[in-house]
């Protein structure tokens, strides 16, 4: 009994040191967002006597609600269509089988495999030539950015809704079939509701990895599309290094993600646990 609470304790204690450790950064950033320019460049925190002017001078510097709005746009829209995408052929995947079915869902993990950065110059002369050759604009473009974002995200996405829809029971959609709906409306009546935390997850998981990107948004866009990540980065240049306005640009960035992950954390772990166990 001494020995087993000895071991309870032990690993109370390590999993409060890891939380101290995760947190320790989030809550160094919302102090020094507290803090002047000055203050921050000589390390005289003063942290009795906290001020928000760094926040108000950081909104108005670089129009940073120009970046937030776009961040916004862009990867709420990503994330729907990754995951609209992902609940068709995670679905097709679990319920059918189809000639080449299994090669498809390897192919799609495979993808997984291949670094991001190759396809970086591809996509940037696929912009180019279709803004060249096409009416649609595609380079720096809250659309090319949606459709970025949403071919990165989606063979994932699938890879999760399909665990997750071969964990609700045939029998739902059979009864279903029997009370008179089409296979489509049984998808779309039965399965799609029973679904509702995986398609949560997946949506929450494509929308954060979007909003922290870096590589494809700096070098797919240039004045009107750009987000957060490039936002944060002009506060450091070869002259000056505005740290306080920095931190506040860190502190706005991380709540929207706070936001959604903390609304949505329920049906965030029962959607990326639930395809572990059947039935």
């Amino acid at each position: 009994m001494i020995r087993r609470r000895s071991v309870d304790w032990t690993l109370n204690a390590l999993t409060y040191a890891v939380l101290a450790l995760m947190l320790a950064p989030i809550v160094w950033l919302v102090l020094s967002s507290l803090q002047t320019s000055s203050q921050l460049s000589t390390g005289t925190y003063d942290f009795g006597s906290p001020t928000v002017d760094s926040f108000r001078t950081m909104w108005d510097a670089v129009d940073f609600e120009r970046y937030f709005r776009n961040s916004l746009i862009i990867c709420t829209a990503a994330a729907l269509l990754a995951t609209a995408f992902a609940a068709s052929a995670g679905y097709a995947l679990a319920r059918y089988r189809f000639r080449g079915s299994g090669a498809f869902g390897l192919g799609v993990i495979g993808t997984q495999l291949i670094p991001g950065s190759m396809f970086l110059l591809p996509i940037f002369l696929g912009f180019v030539w279709v803004g060249r050759n096409t009416p649609f604009q595609l380079f720096d473009t809250h659309l090319g950015m949606i459709l970025v974002y949403t071919a990165f995200f989606t063979p994932v996405s699938i890879f999760l809704m399909r665990a997750y829809f071969q964990a609700i029971p045939r029998e739902l959609e059979e009864a279903a079939l029997v009370d008179g709906c089409t296979p489509f409306g049984a998808f779309w009546r039965i399965v799609l509701p029973n679904a509702t935390p995986g398609l949560v997850a997946t949506a929450v998981y494509a929308f954060l990895f979007a909003w922290d990107e870096l590589l494809f948004v700096s070098s797919l866009t240039q004045q009107n599309a750009e987000t957060i990540p490039l936002g944060i980065r002009t506060f450091i240049s070869n002259y000056q290094q505005r740290y306080d306005q920095l931190m506040a640009a860190g502190v706005v960035a991380t709540l929207p993600v706070m936001l959604a992950f903390f609304a949505t954390q329920r049906w965030l772990v029962k959607g990326l646990t639930a395809g572990s166990v059947k039935g």
